[in-house]
């Protein structure tokens, strides 16, 4: 079992060396405990056998298989035997960043952003390699662990155009049919709502700026990620604020503020809802041991 640059306090796994990117393999025996995490994972079945647990339901693994889970999503595995993952984890900072192209391009528009959320997926897109593209896959995740251990200041280039090309594979493959490009409506509400998260949005205003119907918006966002248009924005707010609790020593209220939400209240329920700890819990337990 390879040692990776995350940390596991009680629930939630988290970076704790600055990685962007890392590759590696993991061996489950018996069951590994619900857990959540504040990073993209990708795991990918080498070996073995065993289940995944999550709010999605229970799903009986087998090699090939692939689970891609959007940050703050909890799972766990269960009746393992061997069960062999090679697991892809990467920063939500590199998919909002260098990634955030990939929001444009239909498969990978699908396999990042859209797919795991569409159908009340639950932030959960599955899939299987098998053949070729399980080979292909495998050779870009090997390249990528070899990775492990140099430098983000002098590597981030090759991390990322390594990591580009395991998720553009795993997109041809799992993809077979082109969901079709995501409304430029969808694309261009997405941006402005996650451009100033501090705005006061409402569907009616965003709609406006778009110059379409309020309930056409909806059915379009619903259909392309999921969820309608103010329940995206607050999964993207409750995201940034836990990378801000984490990296930024800003003072908690300021935080809440920053991401739309001056009513401490208020953002302290939706942080708990959606990581099932306190802002300040969060902030004291896992900020120990990262490095910025």
């Amino acid at each position: 079992m390879d040692e990776f640059p995350v940390e596991n306090t009680r629930t939630l796994l988290h970076f704790i060396d600055g990685s962007l990117a890392f590759a590696g393999h993991y061996l489950h025996e018996d069951t590994h405990p619900i857990h959540t995490h504040s990073f993209v994972e990708i795991a990918v079945v080498m070996g073995g056998s065993g289940a995944q647990r999550s709010l999605a339901g229970r799903q009986v693994l087998k090699v090939g298989d692939v689970l891609i889970l959007r940050p703050g999503v909890w799972h766990g595995y269960e009746d393992c035997r061997a069960l062999d993952l090679y697991n892809c984890c990467f920063s939500p900072e590199l998919l909002r960043n260098e990634l955030a192209w990939t929001r444009e391009d239909p498969q990978l528009g699908h396999l990042l952003w859209t797919g795991p959320y569409a159908e009340q997926r639950r932030g959960i897109l599955t899939g299987h390699l098998s053949g070729d593209a399980f080979a292909a896959c495998l050779t870009h995740l090997e390249a990528l662990h070899d990775l492990r251990g140099a430098p983000v200041a002098t590597h981030r280039g090759d991390l990322v155009g390594r990591l580009t090309l395991f998720l553009a594979g795993l997109a041809r493959a799992l993809i077979s049919v082109s969901p079709g490009a995501t409304h430029q409506a969808v694309l261009e509400a997405m941006r402005m709502m996650e451009e100033r998260p501090a705005y006061q949005w409402t569907l009616t205003e965003l709609a406006a700026e778009l110059h379409v119907a309020p309930g056409y918006l909806v059915r379009l966002f619903k259909g392309a990620t999921g969820l309608p248009p103010m329940a995206y924005l607050s999964r993207h707010r409750v995201e940034l604020a836990a990378t801000r609790l984490l990296h930024t020593d800003q003072p908690i209220n300021r935080i809440g503020e920053s991401v739309g939400w001056p009513d401490q209240n208020y953002f302290a329920r939706r942080f708990k809802s959606h990581y099932g700890l306190s802002a300040s819990t969060y902030r004291a337990r896992f900020t120990k041991s990262v490095k910025t």
